[in-house]
């Protein structure tokens, strides 16, 4: 190979031609340096014939600047991030920074420095040393990362290093990965599950088969899908589980370490640099065997993968919003084609665009009808809140309240549901009506009363709570209106001061090793009550919760989202199902004000087919998807009539295709993010359309400056 084409992780340049220096054994797939200018640049080597550009002649060929020294990306992965630079409209090297997340891993074996708390207090007490030692309490990584995470500078840690209370580890960067026994500890399944895992394995290592693994919580889909894995390991295969929330890995984990003896490697954002170079390197080598990690999981260069399984396939978290803006679920599938190898949706409560796929027939479905061990789905009950209303200033309704009662005094744990973060989700003075609002976006700001502050969810800018109003100066005039989890939980302090009671939202169990910690209160009956958004919807087992109170269950049904009510389903099914997993039968209330909307009776009924079977309909005869495509066209900057103006000409600039409608330009419904204006069009194109088509022949004729952005979302599930 006298000559090679790189592309390279840079998204403003295209591919670069090379010469390969002899001696240098480069092939298709081989992650070079090559040299730009005074730079060096990391690239892969790719097949000309599949990234077109203008030819460069021998002579004028710069030679390449180095070989790294691991396993090249496989062909597979090539043509996976080919598929999804084309389908999302995204730059191939914003799909390659994904393969190659960690440049560290890419250097030879060393040894490495970080850095962790000796319980030592420095003599010298800064805030911001201070802010360090409680941030940073059960911590250990390098420099760098521990200052990202205490919010602080690296100077403040160095001093801290100085001062005693920050003592250096060293840590063995390639130390031997854990190998998963597939025999350690095999389950005792009943005959469908027994059914339903002979069917998985038979599909291990016989081509692409993608199967939506349907059952009802509690049904054991974990231990049969664990089944596959165990095969995957016996031929010698990877396999990969792919999560939606980090704070459900640690729960995987331990039940995974119970079966095979071992943890997985996982792979999440929370890992320190050193466990991302090992985890990388072993997925590349092939000795990581088994992957449990996030949606980033996916384009790691696996070396011999043998099976895909993505839990809890329903999860909108599945769903990339920055950057490349893929969809987990749906890219995995795709990595089981080009690989050849089965991918397993698992859900209890399915999209209904996976549902379209097992009944047009490109997937096969397998069922689990009933709760593992003889438990029993939940019995759920309505209490209408215009008929048994909270007391004024209250968000509990008293049956509710009369049913927790009845649980603590069974000495049994309860859940009371809220997919609203905080304190309360809008601040305002009662004297001059002022409402608190986040300077960087159209959103308002949260009182969180736990942390002392006021924040905006969407670009994370806080503010502590002012004692006198801004624009009217009065004082002690700030009232906190509706209710977030905080707040509830203060009401179940007020009316049960004995209750253990914990929050569990992202703000409270940020990491794999808090929800450990969470976990374990709860086997040990550390906790009477929980009160949580959805993080607690997926995933746990607690055998003692036998009751789930959903606090506002008309919330996620406001608003003009095509998923709202299919949402709204699967969070309260979701949630349902935590209660009643062991031997004690499980009860569920849905406060609502609507007891006749057709999401809650179908939940109450039990009638979830006649639900997604009028949802499907619905779909079908407004041609949205899986019946039709949507794809949003986002135009920001931080100069308003600059975004309003690009987003004028992108709209006159619309071509008339049959089968395509364009809406917009108009103001996004978050009309500003983090500092930026935002201007949205939205495409509604028939499913049979080449939607990514027509959009880059449509942008490649409208120019822009360069402080405006226009992001393209195929498939959006966002419509902020």
């Amino acid at each position: 190979m006298p000559r090679v084409r790189v592309a390279t992780l840079n998204a403003a340049l295209g591919p670069l031609d090379y010469r390969v220096p002899e001696g240098m054994a480069v092939e298709h797939g081989s992650i070079v340096v090559a040299p730009l200018g005074p730079r060096q640049l990391i690239g892969v080597a790719w097949e000309a014939e599949r990234l077109p550009t203008e030819e460069v002649g021998d002579n004028r060929l710069r030679p390449l600047a180095g070989l790294i020294d691991v396993p090249p990306v496989p062909a597979p992965l090539r043509r996976l991030c080919e598929w999804t630079a084309d389908y999302y409209l995204s730059p191939l090297p914003a799909v390659l920074r994904m393969v190659l997340p960690s440049s560290s891993a890419l250097e030879g074996s060393r040894q490495l420095t970080e850095y962790r708390l000796t319980g030592a207090e420095p003599e010298r007490l800064t805030p911001q040393r201070r802010q360090a030692l409680e941030r940073l309490e059960g911590r250990q990584g390098a420099i760098r990362e521990l200052a990202d995470h205490a919010g602080v500078s690296d100077t403040v840690l160095r001093g801290l290093v100085n001062a005693g209370a920050l003592e250096a580890v060293a840590v063995d960067a390639d130390k031997r990965l854990d190998c998963p026994n597939p025999d350690f500890a095999s389950p005792a399944l009943n005959g469908e599950q027994q059914a339903a895992a002979a069917s998985l394995t038979g599909a291990v290592g016989r081509g692409f088969d993608p199967v939506l693994l349907d059952g009802v919580t509690g049904s054991g889909k974990t231990e049969v899908y664990f089944e596959a894995i165990a095969e995957c390991l016996r031929q010698g295969k990877q396999a990969l589980v792919l999560l939606p929330e980090i704070a459900l890995t640690e729960p995987f984990l331990k039940r995974f370490a119970a079966r095979f003896g071992c943890a997985p490697v996982p792979w999440h954002s929370d890992l320190r640099s050193s466990q991302r170079r090992r985890s990388w390197r072993g997925i590349a080598s092939g000795e990581a065997a088994v992957v449990v990690g996030a949606r980033s999981a996916l384009f790691l260069p696996y070396r011999n993968l043998g099976l895909i399984v993505v839990d809890e396939a329903h999860e909108p978290s599945f769903k990339q919003e920055d950057g490349v803006q893929y969809h987990a679920r749906d890219v995995a599938v795709m990595r089981g084609k080009f690989e050849d190898i089965p991918v397993i949706l698992s859900s209890a409560t399915p999209a209904i665009e996976t549902r379209h796929m097992v009944e047009i027939g490109r997937y096969r479905e397998l069922r689990l009808h009933s709760r593992f061990a003889g438990a029993r789905l939940p019995a759920m009950h309505t209490v209408d809140l215009t008929r048994d209303p909270p007391p004024r200033g209250r968000w509990l309704a008293p049956s509710l309240v009369s049913e927790l009662q009845a649980n603590l005094e069974a000495g049994e744990q309860s859940l009371l549901f809220l997919n609203r973060r905080g304190f309360a989700p809008l601040t305002l003075c009662r004297s001059c009506g002022h409402r608190f609002q986040c300077p960087n976006c159209t959103a308002w700001m949260i009182e969180h009363r736990l942390m002392h502050r006021l924040a905006c969810h969407h670009c994370g800018h806080v503010m502590p709570p002012p004692r006198l109003c801004p624009d009217c100066g009065e004082e002690d005039s700030l009232v906190a209106c509706g209710p977030g989890v905080e707040r509830i939980a203060d009401e179940v302090q007020a009316l049960f001061p004995e209750a253990r009671t914990a929050i569990v939202t992202s703000d409270t169990i940020w990491s794999p090793a808090r929800a450990a910690d969470f976990v374990e209160q709860m086997e040990a009956g550390a906790i009477d009550i929980v009160v949580g958004t959805q993080l607690v919807t997926k995933g746990y087992h607690f055998p003692n919760l036998t009751l789930v109170g959903v606090v506002d269950a008309d919330l996620g049904l406001q608003g003009g989202d095509l998923r709202a009510a299919e949402r709204s389903f699967q969070q309260i099914a979701q949630v349902a199902g935590r209660a009643g997993r062991g031997d004690k039968p499980g009860r569920v209330l849905v406060q609502t004000h609507d007891p006749e909307a057709p999401v809650i009776a179908a939940l109450v009924s039990g009638d979830a087919p006649s639900f997604y079977e009028a949802e499907t309909e619905a779909r079908r005869e407004a041609a949205m998807p899986p019946f039709g495509r949507l794809a949003a066209i986002i135009v920001s900057s931080e100069d308003k009539e600059e975004a309003e103006g690009v987003a004028r000409r992108i709209g006159h600039a619309a071509p008339e295709v049959d089968g395509m409608a364009v809406f917009g330009p108009a103001p996004a419904p978050l009309a500003m993010l983090r500092g930026r204006h935002r201007q949205r069009l939205l495409v509604h194109a028939a499913r049979s359309l080449d939607v990514q088509d027509v959009i880059r022949d449509w942008l490649g004729k409208v120019e822009w400056g360069s402080k405006v952005r226009v992001a393209v979302d195929v498939d959006p599930y966002s419509f902020v």
